[in-house]
């Protein structure tokens, strides 16, 4: 009977052994050209380096920075707003009854659309009607800080509502709008820091329309009849004759002044 050559031996299981109940020895794996050397970390895998991890945490931080400084922007505007509207009360307590129909009169002439509300133009002329020549710069600050934007108002006009001041954003002096109690505030301010002196030479200049240097009869008939005052033509002229202290014919510049100041 002929005998077979005995198999050669395979490559791959020249390191493998059976130990005792034929269980695999484990350490035969060892030798293998492909098994790890690490033991396998499931979690490892799923790490992301740090550059790649999302920060929810931080964008929360970010959102309640921006949140906080909004609320504090706002309590600033509103501290200031108060601040303002405190200073506007003072002045306007300081006005004379006389001082405050004047403004109210001037406003009213110029406000030609009787919307409450008067633009550039119209600021300039009743300022200048109030003695007050204003250059455009300061035309324009007093806009910028007290005024309403035009779409403001045209939006009111839409919905029936009085606009909402707020701070505009400056687009022109043609689309901002001065309310009655902003331009109240700002005839208040500047007619309390005027000289009396010059309230009074203005006062003059209203009774010596043409400039002569003295207010004489006539003047004073033309002023009464503007007012409605019922004055006869003797009381006229003893008002005349008792301020005219230089025998003049009239009342001249200088003691106007005096009698209006109580010198």
């Amino acid at each position: 009977m002929a005998t077979h050559q005995p198999f050669p031996s395979r490559p791959y299981t020249s390191g493998l052994t059976r130990g005792t109940g034929g269980a695999q020895n484990a350490n035969t794996f060892g030798t293998t050209p492909y098994a790890s050397q690490t033991p396998f970390n499931p979690q490892q895998s799923q790490q992301v380096p740090p550059a790649q991890q999302s920060n929810p945490t931080g964008l929360g931080v970010t959102q309640q920075q921006r949140e906080a400084q909004r609320l504090e922007r706002e309590r600033h505007e509103r501290a200031e707003r108060e601040r303002r509207e405190a200073e506007e009360r003072e002045t306007l307590e300081q006005l004379s009854e006389e001082q405050r129909e004047e403004i109210n009169e001037a406003f009213s002439l110029f406000d030609l659309d009787k919307d409450s509300h008067i633009d550039y133009h119209e600021l300039k002329v009743a300022l200048k009607a109030l003695g007050f020549e204003v250059p455009k710069s300061e035309l324009l600050q007093i806009l910028q800080s007290h005024g309403v934007p035009a779409s403001a108002m045209q939006t009111s006009a839409s919905t029936s509502k009085a606009p909402v001041p707020q701070q505009p954003t400056f687009s022109g002096p043609s689309r901002l709008l001065l309310s009655h109690a902003a331009f109240t505030s700002v005839a208040a301010q500047r007619i309390l820091a005027r000289d009396p002196r010059e309230e009074i030479l203005r006062a003059f200049e209203l009774f010596d329309a043409d400039g002569k240097g003295r207010i004489e009869l006539q003047d004073l008939r033309r002023v009464a009849r503007e007012l409605g005052e019922g004055l006869q033509e003797e009381e006229l002229a003893a008002m005349i004759e008792e301020f005219d202290i230089r025998g003049e014919g009239g009342i001249g510049r200088d003691e106007f002044v005096g009698i209006c100041m109580g010198g």
